[in-house]
């Protein structure tokens, strides 16, 4: 996954014409640990798209204007807009992010 740490580097990239998956995290964030532990096979899995993550502390505007109130949370984008977003309290295992990709990609 590649770090975002700049909001224009945010904006150009939520306009792809493909989807783009957006994982926002905080580094004191039990949860976000939680979904790191199983992430990576998920990001393999669906490695035909663009993964990215913000730390929501360094970069508070994307997740301000998406209305990202629990970490972690994964959002697609896609054109600008953003498609999908699945909150913190539904990511807790890998089958429920699966069942969020395979709904929305």
């Amino acid at each position: 996954m590649k770090e975002i740490k700049e909001l224009s580097q945010f904006n150009d990239i939520i306009q792809s014409e493909q989807p783009v998956i957006i994982k926002f995290y905080a580094t004191w964030c039990p949860d976000c640990t939680v979904l790191n532990n199983f992430i990576g096979p998920v990001v393999e899995q669906y490695n035909d798209y663009e993964w990215y993550e913000v730390n929501r502390d360094e970069l508070m505007e994307p997740a301000q204007d998406y209305e990202v109130m629990g970490i972690p949370s994964l959002l697609i984008f896609k054109d600008g807009d953003k498609i999908a977003h699945l909150h913190s309290r539904d990511a807790k295992t890998k089958e429920q992010v699966e069942t969020f990709l395979q709904a929305h990609l």
